[in-house]
């Protein structure tokens, strides 16, 4: 599962998600984007708000692509629509490439708000998040910190790849390209 960094071309599929309250599953967008920030495929998918599958529809919504071109996997944060705990490093084995979750804010964690949310079934979403472990920080090109759980990867080789994609901000292209479709390919409020 190397990566080669110095290859011209590196692919990677960006993905965001998208919901309002009260819906019961979130709009999966995944944006394939080569590192020269040519966009070469995009899909959509599905998750559930609040449930336990984020892990399952990203591997899902990756192979709806059919490529083995993909090089690594960024996905926006590693806890979507309301409290779907992403399994960085399951997500990493179950399509055999790096992975990088992103968030762009420091926080103390998550714990109080799954335990409000979840009264009686915090625990498993808990021990998930748990695994996850520590966010690293990571000073981008652009002056920008964001924070990463990573799969597959070292340190050096997510700053570079951030680097690579990011070409303002903080946020590399194929995770804005895909917020902007999944916010796009919301339904329309009645």
């Amino acid at each position: 599962m190397r990566l080669n960094l110095n290859k011209p071309g590196i692919r990677a599929l960006g993905v965001a998600e998208s919901f309002r309250q009260g819906q019961r599953s979130s709009v999966l967008a995944g944006v394939v984007m080569r590192s020269d920030g040519i966009v070469d495929g995009v899909a959509l998918g599905r998750t559930s708000v609040g449930g336990d599958d984020a892990t399952s529809s990203i591997a899902s919504l990756f192979r709806r692509f059919r490529r083995n071109d993909i090089n690594l996997l960024m996905v926006s944060g590693a806890v979507l629509s309301l409290y779907n705990i992403v399994d960085v490093d399951a997500l990493s084995k179950k399509t055999k490439l790096p992975v990088i979750c992103l968030t762009y804010k420091g926080t103390s964690g998550i714990e109080g708000a799954i335990m409000r949310h979840f009264p009686g079934a915090a625990e498993a979403k808990l021990t998930a998040y748990r695994k996850l472990g520590r966010r690293a920080g990571v000073r981008l090109k652009t002056g920008y910190r964001v924070y990463v759980r990573a799969s597959g990867l070292d340190r050096a080789e997510v700053k570079q790849i951030l680097d690579a994609f990011t070409m303002q901000g903080s946020i590399p292209e194929p995770v804005r390209v895909a917020k902007l479709m999944a916010r796009a390919s919301m339904p329309r409020r009645p």
